[in-house]
């Protein structure tokens, strides 16, 4: 039996009382208090997530940005240092490697930010790409931490932690999502620097904070008190789960793998078309005119919700799908599913139905995402 990893946080996960899962080889915390209280949170206040299992991968070299643009599926020469993106990592045969947030960190470098379970297999491609590039992948997961403050009180929960200084670098204020500022973590005389990034998985107003693996403990704690007056509360994997489900966000293994094209999840706009080549280009143009199941929204009544492997039926009892992810929504009241259907069912307000364990549930198919915030 294969012994699961713990981040840097795992003891301070403890002290609080936290419950444990396996999620892609990382025990995590999956709730601290309850899964409803930390959703909430997050909608109305603030939560802080340990997502220090994340992969960050280094790219650098004079090749960097024609190589990256050769690797994932978006142009990724076009960013502007500090600016990040989300892509797709295919294979050959256009399935989905992996989604990825990929940083411009300088004119020849990068940093790609990976999914746990897909470490390795991220690593991997991205090496064997690089063979005809003069650039250097540099896997530093291990060396990295990586914890995320996520709702409307997140830049004034980081402004009011005394302990990080933002100096002469791009106020907090000012940074756009998909953007980064630097910082220095300053406590009992050392200075540790760090990145702040306006992005995140929750649907909510947020940063994720990259620092030094042995140093995100104190920060932890230090975000964690100045947060407690705004509703701070920490928040585990089971509402990062819920969250990022009424925000329509696909989870690999989930919607996402390597047996789905960019197309068919609703992606297609990951996918920079008119680079001249990159891995799995041909092929994705070939599935675009197969009649390959397709991800769509699901809206239901009552309190039933259907969850992933549950089927899919039209008006006939025929089955037409399969759910992918689905609960009861926290927010909206209502369940809400994610689901692959046939693209005859997928058109918006087609009747169907979910099998919730032999009942047939109406559902009407619906846009993504189920929640958007007020900005």
């Amino acid at each position: 039996m294969t012994q699961l990893r713990t981040t840097p946080l795992h003891d301070r996960h403890e002290a609080l009382g936290a419950s444990f899962t396996d999620f892609g080889g990382w025990l995590m915390p999956v709730r601290y208090t309850s899964d409803l209280a930390e959703h909430h949170a997050v909608r109305n206040a603030a939560g802080l997530f340990d997502i220090s299992h994340m992969a960050e991968i280094e790219v650098h070299g004079p090749d960097a940005a024609a190589f990256l643009d050769f690797a994932v599926s978006g142009r990724m020469s076009a960013l502007a240092v500090d600016q990040a993106k989300y892509t797709l990592l295919l294979d050959p045969s256009g399935g989905i490697i992996d989604d990825l947030i990929v940083y411009r960190a300088a004119d020849d470098g990068y940093m790609v930010v990976a999914n746990a379970g897909n470490r390795d297999a991220a690593v991997a491609a991205l090496t064997e790409r690089a063979e005809e590039f003069d650039v250097v992948v540099d896997d530093c997961t291990d060396h990295i931490a990586l914890i995320a403050v996520q709702g409307p009180a997140s830049q004034a929960i980081l402004e009011a932690t005394s302990e990080i200084q933002v100096g002469d670098h791009t106020p907090l204020s000012d940074v756009k999502y998909y953007r980064r500022t630097h910082a220095d973590f300053v406590r009992g005389g050392e200075s540790v620097p760090m990145h702040l990034a306006r992005t995140g998985y929750t649907g909510e107003d947020g940063f994720e904070l990259f620092i030094r693996a042995n140093a995100v403990g104190p920060l932890w704690d230090a975000v964690l008190a100045a947060g407690e007056p705004f509703g701070l509360v920490p928040a585990g994997l089971a509402a990062r789960d819920t969250l990022r489900l009424e925000a329509g966000m696909p989870l690999y293994g989930h919607e996402l793998s390597r047996d789905t094209v960019p197309s068919q999840v609703g992606l297609a706009r990951t996918v920079a078309a008119d680079k001249e080549d990159f891995v799995g280009r041909t092929a994705i143009e070939t599935v675009v005119a197969t009649d390959a199941p397709v991800l769509v929204g699901l809206v239901a009544e009552g309190r039933r919700a259907g969850r992933a492997g549950y089927p899919v039926l039209d008006a006939d009892g025929n089955p037409v799908g399969e759910i992918t992810s689905g609960a009861l929504s926290p927010t909206l009241g209502h369940p809400i599913a994610m689901a692959f259907v046939s693209p005859h069912a997928s058109a918006l307000d087609t009747p169907l139905f979910i099998d919730v364990r032999g009942s047939r549930i109406p559902a009407t198919v619906s846009t993504l995402p189920f929640y958007r915030r007020n900005k």
